[in-house]
């Protein structure tokens, strides 16, 4: 092993050990317990304190004599909560559980609680070895205007809205590749796809790949040794996009996460 490959190789396990911590965080994606729907009128939920209920616009919870907090203080009348469709989320808190409130076309709530048996039971998530190969040279190639792209959802019935900047282009074998892009962190991107290892070692609706800020020559590094899962491959309470149109790849991509241990 060259001295390069070996500081890639530990530069990827390194990234390996955070994405795991990371996912064993005791209020992350798989200590999600529940995933209810609000409804137009105010009720309770199995084993939480409160009522809920939304409109066409927010989310609304009445504490009903319950103890919840928002942001470290005590909810102690109607808390109206409003926010972007697809966009973040929110967390009250009730005892040593967290419900977090979504938007995804209506309003959701779901628990986060750190005894949940998916998290107890987490024990790292199967991946490829690492092969410099599957870090290509990308070009960002932006379009005169971002573009609002509805996907669907692994739930069925569900949409997701995102904002695709435009398209990442690359290489593979001699064949020219086009993914859309949509906005990432810190002026990268986001690419969800597919490819032919999905549904066989990798997990079937999609996997997730972030790709930094282009140079000022739109060049961008796909690093497909860094593909991740999305949480729905993790647990039943997520409510993931898909992969937008023509993001399925017709190659076998052997590189990033493989299905986890939980849906094997």
């Amino acid at each position: 092993m060259t001295a390069s490959t070996a500081d890639f190789t530990r530069a990827w396990q390194d990234w390996r050990a955070g994405r795991e911590k990371e996912l064993a965080d005791p209020y992350g994606w798989l200590a999600l317990v529940s995933l209810d729907w609000l409804e137009d009128e105010p009720r309770a939920y199995p084993g939480l304190p409160g009522k809920w209920w939304q409109d066409a616009e927010a989310a609304y919870v009445d504490p009903d004599g319950g103890d919840l907090e928002y942001e470290g203080a005590k909810i102690t009348e109607t808390r109206r909560i409003e926010l972007v469709n697809s966009g973040p989320t929110t967390r009250i808190t009730a005892g040593a559980v967290e419900i977090e409130v979504a938007r995804r076309t209506g309003y959701l709530i779901r628990v986060h609680d750190p005894e949940a048996p998916v998290l107890k039971a987490f024990r790292g998530v199967p991946a490829y070895e690492p092969q410099e190969n599957w870090v290509l040279e990308g070009r960002f190639e932006p379009f005169d205007q971002p573009r609002p792209v509805t996907v669907g959802a692994v739930v069925e019935g569900l949409s997701h809205v995102y904002t695709a900047p435009g398209t990442v282009r690359f290489t593979r074998d001699g064949t020219e590749h086009t993914l859309t892009a949509f906005n990432g962190r810190d002026g990268g991107f986001t690419i969800l796809f597919t490819d032919a290892t999905s549904g066989v070692t990798t997990y079937a609706a999609n996997r997730s790949l972030a790709v930094g800020k282009p140079d000022d020559t739109g060049r961008v590094t796909v690093d497909f040794t860094r593909a991740r899962n999305l949480p729905c491959a993790f647990t039943d309470f997520a409510t993931c996009p898909l992969p937008p149109e023509g993001n399925r790849l017709p190659f076998a991509v052997e590189a990033g996460e493989k299905t986890p241990f939980e849906r094997q």
